[in-house]
């Protein structure tokens, strides 16, 4: 045998064994175990062509979970989320008098790409003097931060523009 007899060309391509099966042959007589009504029973909602299971949600003629049980509340679709970054992990992170802002922590790690809002908490202890710029921080923060002598600047939020407002 030579060489060529092994390339792979056009006329020798074949899936690998067990790669490929036959398709079910639906509603070819009673001969083939599929015949008739195609393996789907008899009658009924999930012998009708068309169907591919129910709905979300549906139950059969029976008012729905979703809308059966009571809405309570609002939630603002214009929300800004700040990201939380607690004062025990700046302590963990950074050295005494460092500047610590969005984009430093951005390019640590700390924060996703895309968080714009940032606010800081008060859990944990904070010996080191920073000086921290964030668009928002709680009270406690803000007093842990100055006891240990350094500041907080808050930031003005970055205000989005919805989409059908006018101009």
């Amino acid at each position: 045998m030579s060489d060529n007899d092994n390339k792979i060309s056009l006329h020798n391509l074949h899936p690998n064994p067990g790669s490929t099966k036959t398709k079910k042959r639906l509603g070819r007589g009673r001969g083939s175990g599929t015949g008739k009504t195609s393996g789907k029973g008899v009658k009924g909602q999930k012998a009708r062509p068309g169907h591919h299971g129910a709905r979300y949600a549906f139950e059969g003629g029976q008012m729905p979970m979703p809308r059966r049980i009571p809405k309570r509340g609002f939630k603002n679709r214009n929300r800004v989320e700040a990201f939380p970054i607690n004062v025990e992990l700046l302590e963990s992170l950074f050295e005494n008098g460092a500047s610590v802002d969005i984009d430093v922590l951005r390019t640590m790690g700390i924060i996703p790409k895309m968080v714009e809002t940032i606010k800081i908490l008060g859990e944990g202890e904070l010996t080191k003097k920073l000086t921290i710029k964030a668009h928002r921080a709680s009270s406690t923060a803000k007093d842990k931060v100055q006891k240990a002598g350094g500041s907080i600047e808050i930031l003005p939020d970055t205000i989005v523009a919805s989409v059908g407002a006018a101009s």
